[in-house]
């Protein structure tokens, strides 16, 4: 393999590693939010035993992600050169933004949230952490508008020399497809946040089922994926339709559409194949690919033979990638419409067991589903580093390919084992549990003088702080 597959490849390797812990940390960073506001607002200790067991995992896989995100910046150098030469001046304020507005605002009162429970009053502490979510937030803004931009570049004109400036800094930021992208994307970060706690609050009552903070945990990620799973599926077709209109190559390669015809039909399952430029085999359904799509069964739908082969995109790994993102969307919407009728009818979703080991079977769904997604996004958008505007060949670095191939192995070995210890450690503390120092108590307990409520210590047990 050459230097650019090799960059390729290693690229790919760390940022879906990287990609794991943000997608986390930005839903549960949220999550540890909303524990302790309501904690703060009816004074139930289960609130705030379970945000002092989430903050921990949050500080593991916040400094997780810090850690594998800094790789990335030695890759646009060391890799893809000229890539960083010719769009810095474009995406480079992007990505400094990020760090001045993000990354800064969450180093600085992630301090607060993990130290400060004692040394700062309720209020500026739930502030800490309201500041913390709303910075992995603004993270996810940053990084999504300047990955937008490389999707479908504006705002922007290229010198003589090559390189590329801005010209409009808000066509820039807000490229067309950006508004749907960075939705899709909170909302994937928020069901995968759900998914995990969800499956960590199912493993406890599968072994204990009487214990109150998984019961509240439990019913709060069932409470997620209800409301946000449908929401992403309408989200995810919206976006679906921007790329018919701003990147039919990609559409065509995520449907395996090869001849444009009016009426395409929905491929469930098909085996793409370049060198035929054709389906070797599929499963179909008439007329229904150009309804989801186009939003209209009769309507024409480009295939990929519009286009030069050259130009078009790795087909069978985008459409297999797509249909296991969206395999996984539509199973995250069974399980919250399957939790909430057992809260409806059956009195809660602890109730059933079969529903728990659904729950942890899930665990790790929401991260399959972002990396998926992540393929589709950009394997889609080859042979362009920059659509339309930059190949990916004209994007890599001048270097031979041995010392590609040496770091991309040092990267494998490395990842493993921190990856491993991380991983195992967080599963670990998740099996452990938020312990039995707080109960949730009985209903008919208020907040009276003398209840159990009022009698609660007001600061967490030592064991149980970060």
């Amino acid at each position: 393999m050459d230097a650019l597959i090799l960059s390729r490849l290693q690229f790919a390797f760390t940022i879906a590693f990287h990609i794991i812990f943000p997608s986390f940390t930005i839903g549960l960073a949220s999550f540890l939010a909303v524990l302790e506001g309501l904690w703060l607002a009816t004074g139930r200790p289960a609130f705030k035993t379970l945000y002092m067991f989430w903050l921990r995992i949050f500080a593991i896989s916040f400094g997780m992600g810090v850690v594998t995100g800094v790789v990335l910046s030695y890759e646009l150098g060391a890799n893809w050169s000229a890539f960083s030469a010719a769009a810095s001046p474009v995406i480079g304020p992007l990505l400094a933004f990020e760090v001045l507005t993000a990354f800064f605002l969450e180093s600085s009162f992630l301090g607060v949230m993990l130290f400060g429970w004692r040394k700062v009053g309720p209020g500026l502490h739930f502030t800490a952490t309201v500041v913390v979510a709303l910075g992995t937030l603004f993270s996810a803004f940053w990084i999504v508008s300047a990955n937008s931009w490389m999707q479908h570049p504006a705002g922007f004109t290229r010198l003589a020399d090559g390189s590329l400036r801005a010209v409009d800094w808000l066509a820039v930021i807000f490229s067309p497809t950006f508004p749907a992208r960075f939705a899709h994307m909170t909302l994937g970060a928020y069901l995968t946040t759900a998914l995990v706690v969800g499956a960590a609050s199912a493993w406890r009552l599968l072994r204990d089922a009487d214990e109150g903070e998984a019961r509240l945990g439990l019913r709060m990620a069932v409470g997620m994926f209800a409301l946000a799973a449908p929401l992403q599926l309408a989200v995810g077709d919206h976006s679906g339709k921007l790329v018919l209109h701003y990147q039919p190559a990609k559409l065509a390669a995520i449907e395996a559409f090869w001849e444009t015809r009016a009426g395409q039909a929905f491929h469930i399952a098909a085996w793409p194949d370049r060198s035929v430029a054709a389906n070797r085999w599929e499963i179909s359904i008439p007329r229904l690919g150009s309804l989801i799509t186009a939003g209209d069964a009769d309507a024409t739908v480009k295939g990929l033979k519009d286009f030069a082969p050259a130009d078009r995109p790795p087909t069978a790994v985008v459409f297999w990638a797509f249909r296991v993102m969206v395999g996984l969307g539509l199973a995250m919407i069974g399980l919250g419409l399957w939790g909430a009728w057992l809260w409806w009818r059956r009195g809660g979703p602890e109730r059933s067991r079969l529903f728990l080991m659904a729950c942890v079977a899930m665990g790790p769904a929401g991260f399959v589903a972002v990396i998926s997604g992540w393929v589709v996004a950009e394997v889609g958008r080859q042979p362009f580093v920059i659509y339309g505007v930059m190949r990916t060949s004209q994007g890599v670095s001048p270097v031979a390919a041995g010392p590609v191939s040496v770091s991309l192995l040092a990267f494998m070995a490395v990842y493993a084992v921190i990856f491993s210890a991380g991983l195992l450690y967080i599963l670990r503390l998740i099996g452990q549990g938020p312990g039995t120092g707080a109960r949730e108590p009985p209903p008919d307990v208020g907040r009276a003088p003398g209840s159990a409520l009022a009698a609660a210590p007001e600061d967490p047990a030592p064991e149980a702080a970060p």
